[in-house]
């Protein structure tokens, strides 16, 4: 069984609109939405093997890019680890519930 919740930057650039907005409602479900296609994860092990299922059955895996990026566990590095120019972004406390 996983143990504990790690802190990931979800980021995509896919080549389709369908396909874009196919991704862009399922890594919704898993995470806070930052900016367009960049979305901040906490998720368990299970909760990631289940995401990168469901994005990679909706991507082209010849056309298409997705980046998972493992910042570590939120209360040690998920906050600390960004600046900002400009406006600051209000980072989540928590991540969203996996439904």
């Amino acid at each position: 069984m996983a143990s504990g919740r790690t802190r990931y930057i979800v980021s995509y650039d896919i080549s389709d609109a369908k396909r874009l907005r196919h991704v862009h409602k399922t890594v919704k479900r898993f995470g806070w939405h930052m900016q367009y296609s960049v979305f901040i994860c906490d998720l368990d092990e299970v909760e990631m093997l289940i995401l990168k299922r469901e994005v990679g059955e909706i991507i082209h895996h010849g056309e298409d890019s997705v980046a998972f990026i493992n910042l570590g566990p939120p209360a040690h590095r998920g906050r600390d680890c960004f600046s900002f120019m400009g406006i600051r972004t209000e980072l989540p406390t928590s991540g969203p519930t996996i439904i």
